[in-house]
């Protein structure tokens, strides 16, 4: 059986490491399939006669964080968006209905719900001929 030099090893890890990396928004990244392309190149690289083999044990606890984590982002995002239909709901509602709000200077305007648009940060009301209003700003409806 062929012996591994750790230290040719470890460096081809980081060579796979960056490309990985270097190919995705954000920089040093890594997403879960590059994770998974280094843990098997690990484990492919792996002398199991070896008494500087790593314990087996840790990588079904990495595999297990990794699942674990992916499922919570999984979670977070189809959390978003369900929030972001229920806002664009919750705004068409609104159309044809008198509502009173607040201005970002503070003052309470009433009018009548005209359109709603959709654009990347959300849905937003024109009320009485202004554009542009926050759903959220809303206080009151009639």
């Amino acid at each position: 059986m062929s012996t591994i030099n750790p230290t040719a090893a470890s460096a081809a890890s980081t060579t796979s490491t960056e490309s990985a990396s270097a190919s995705q928004p954000g920089g040093n990244i890594l997403d879960k399939d590059a994770f998974l392309k280094i843990m098997m190149a690990q484990l492919q690289n792996q002398d199991p006669l070896s008494a500087q083999s790593q314990d087996p044990t840790q990588y079904i606890n990495e595999l297990s964080q990794l699942t674990t984590l992916e499922q919570t982002t999984n979670l977070a995002s189809s959390s978003a968006q369900a929030a972001s239909e229920q806002h664009t709901v919750a705004a068409l509602a609104l159309l044809g209905h008198t509502v009173t709000y607040t201005t970002s200077s503070g003052a309470t305007v009433s009018g009548t719900v005209d359109k709603v648009q959709f654009t990347g940060s959300g849905p937003t009301l024109t009320v009485g001929g202004v554009a542009g209003i926050d759903p959220s700003s809303v206080d009151e409806v009639s």
